[in-house]
This record gives structure tokens, sequence and C-alpha cells, in this order.
């Protein structure tokens, strides 16, 4: 069985939170795979029974990385 490659680094509520944190990261050189319920990725999207949560993956090599890089964006501190 294949070994899985990438780790859950966080779950976000509303895909532009999430897609600002995927290009940031990318920025970084991480890849980042975004997964969202399909119901819940609309025109309107919604937040309600958790339809607007969004689940950000990275590499699993990337990971440890990838954490020190959102704790210091979630604590307002400019990453370089």
């Amino acid at each position: 069985m294949d070994q899985l490659m990438y780790e859950k680094l966080a779950e976000v509520h509303g895909r532009l939170e999430a897609e600002m944190i995927e290009s940031l990261l990318e920025a970084e050189g991480i890849d980042v795979e975004l997964i969202q319920e399909s119901v819940g990725h609309t025109s309107f999207p919604v937040t309600v029974d958790g339809l607007g949560r969004v689940q950000i993956f990275v590499p699993k090599e990337k990971i440890h990385e990838a954490r020190e890089w959102l704790k210091s964006y979630q604590e307002g501190i400019q990453v370089e």
C-alpha cells in the first residue's frame, strides 16, 4: 500500500483564508493541497455546520516548516 505523502496542516473556515495561506506557503516553496466539501464551495459560500471548512495539506517532509510558518502567521509576526 502506498504511503500518504501529505499531512493535514490546518483547517480553516472559508475558502478565502485557505487560498491566502496557500499562496503564502507556496511563496515559501511549500506545496499545498486544499480539500473542501463540494457543497460548501458554491457561489454563496457558507460556514454553517462545517460546510465552509477547508483543510490545508502539505507534504509530510515540509510539515514542521509549515507549522512554524503558520504559527508565526497566526501570531501576526512577519514571516521572512
